[in-house]
């Protein structure tokens, strides 16, 4: 890797992140980022296919010399919808859209990789730069899958990169074999009748009642029917009926939505069966009825052996001996990478991010987060390292 050559146009990367970030674009709504993306790949000479998935773009590299591998190098391009509170003058310019969670980054420095491998091609095979929509909700992955993604751009091996607030910038880490769990949410719709809190809750079928037990009976799942060593969590996100300008009139409904992290095919099925059977249960224990609708979100992110292997040795050319962690805590939050990494053998990793500028630890997610731009130069580094690894003979 010649830092030299990077350094030249770094500003020009720096400069390319931040306009990114003030115009931030949500799930399948990325069409200024990918326009941006496709224009930045043809000036280089990459080979630009656009639309994948609705907004996705794919950059295709060949190297000079003769090879058969094919890999790719994905970059999710999505912001959220949230309210920014940074007040620098690269802000959000869209109320209530924000990079929160890196993706900024995440895009700009594999364009930066895109453009350093262009200069000079020198691997063998084919590296696919794939620019993924709407990776915030876990549907932009299926989606450019489901669109031929891996037909039209076969790769036998894929990796992903993810910023980390609060580790130091010019570290990274990453764990062999399960790194993130899977995901589902539940959407839970007790109905019973409407009724006078106050004169006539007999005359009701409250279905309050039946919430209540269900919130508290979820709890029993994880603590009594999940095995102690296999991780799993259960969360409530919402819980909605009747007006607050009428608290004594009893709701005819409520809906009760939620979370539900998993680790293994065995525990996701214990988690549908038991919500199921509880939400039933305790409806029909009250006189009420029930609809539950599950939503399956992306499966676990499991990295694979060999993928593991070259992105260590790429990790440890870039980062160098001692700033490597192999051995990353066991998370629960949910990637859509997974989907990818369920075809083909797949390998997710995490680059130190740092400290904010007030040297607080502002998380993604939230709404005072930025991506530091310190750690550009070593995200690039590391997406041209697993090409230098990977595609050598």
């Amino acid at each position: 890797m010649d830092e030299n050559r990077l350094n030249a146009y770094l500003p020009e990367l720096v400069a390319l992140r931040r306009d990114i970030h003030a115009h931030p674009e949500t799930a399948f709504e990325e069409v200024r980022t990918s326009k941006l993306v496709a224009d930045r790949l043809r000036e280089w000479g990459i080979e630009v296919h656009e639309g994948i998935g609705g907004t996705g773009v794919v950059g295709v590299l060949k190297g000079k010399r003769p090879g058969q591998r094919c890999i790719g190098l994905r970059a999710d391009i999505d912001a959220l919808n949230i309210f920014e509170k940074n007040t620098f003058d690269y802000a959000s310019t869209v109320p209530g859209k924000m990079h929160a969670c890196g993706h900024d980054g995440h895009t700009t420095m594999l364009l930066g990789a895109a453009r350093y491998l262009a200069e000079d091609p020198d691997f063998a095979g084919t590296v696919h730069f794939i620019f993924q929509p709407a990776e915030e909700g876990g549907t932009g992955a299926p989606a450019m899958l489901r669109d031929g993604l891996l037909e039209r751009f076969p790769c036998d091996a894929v990796y992903g990169l993810h910023t980390h607030p609060g580790q130091p910038v010019g570290e990274i880490a990453t764990r062999l074999g399960a790194a993130l769990a899977g995901s589902l949410s539940f959407h839970v719709t007790f109905k019973g009748t409407a009724g006078h809190g106050g004169a006539a809750p007999h005359l009701a079928k409250d279905a309050t009642i039946p919430v209540a037990h269900f919130i508290l009976g979820l709890q029993t799942i994880v603590g009594r029917k999940v095995p102690a060593l296999d991780a799993a969590v259960i969360s409530i996100g919402h819980i909605g009926g009747g007006s607050k300008g009428s608290p004594n009139v009893m709701p005819a409904e409520v809906l009760v939505s939620g979370t539900a992290r998993y680790f293994k095919t065995e525990t996701l099925e214990i988690i549908r069966t038991r919500l199921v059977e509880q939400a039933e249960l305790f409806a029909r224990a009250c006189d009420c009825e029930v609809d539950v609708r599950i939503d399956y979100g992306t499966p676990p992110l499991v990295n694979h052996p060999e993928a593991f292997k070259i992105a260590i040795e790429a990790a440890n050319r870039t980062f160098g001996d001692g700033n490597v962690d192999t051995e990353r805590t066991l998370s629960t939050g949910a990637e859509d990478f997974a989907f990818l990494a369920n075809v083909v053998p797949g390998t997710y990793a995490w680059m130190g991010g740092g400290l904010g500028p007030d040297g607080l630890v502002h998380d993604v997610h939230t709404d005072k987060f930025d991506f530091n731009d310190a750690s550009l130069p070593y995200g690039v580094s590391y997406w041209v390292n697993i090409v230098n690894v990977e595609l050598q003979s």
